[in-house]
């Protein structure tokens, strides 16, 4: 399965990640837009993304949420009715939605951000 991976003691929180996730999927700079999350943390910031559990699977109903072939969760927006409920149900808080866009969103482990990060905080894994 792909997966993204991180290491918080080497995030600096520059947001680099999140500029390059949101330019790969909306073509604009909206850290909003995008599926990896940085936060200010006490010691370390605070990366928030998915780690591809599925839960958010049996809670679609219109089943539009499924694993690919390479095991990564995955939205068919045409599916989608907009309902919201992947993003209310996420324990991890890494399916996102914003209200210029119909259906949410979440990491699908493409490794554009990984592969724009300065300090190796964050990798794709197999």
């Amino acid at each position: 399965m792909r997966i993204l991976k991180y290491d918080e003691t080497k995030c600096t929180a520059c947001g680099i990640c999140e500029s390059a996730c949101s330019e790969a999927f909306f073509k604009v700079d909206d850290r909003n837009k995008s599926v990896i999350r940085i936060e200010e943390g006490e010691s370390n910031p605070k990366i928030t993304v998915c780690n591809q559990c599925g839960g958010c699977i049996s809670v679609c109903p219109t089943s539009a949420i499924s694993r690919n072939k390479n095991g990564v969760v995955v939205i068919d927006k045409k599916a989608c009715i907009g309902c919201l409920s992947c993003v209310g149900f996420c324990d991890y808080f890494a399916m996102h939605y914003h209200r210029d866009q119909t259906e949410p969103f979440k990491c699908i482990a493409c490794g554009i951000c990984s592969s724009k990060c300065p300090t190796g905080a964050i990798w794709i894994e197999k």
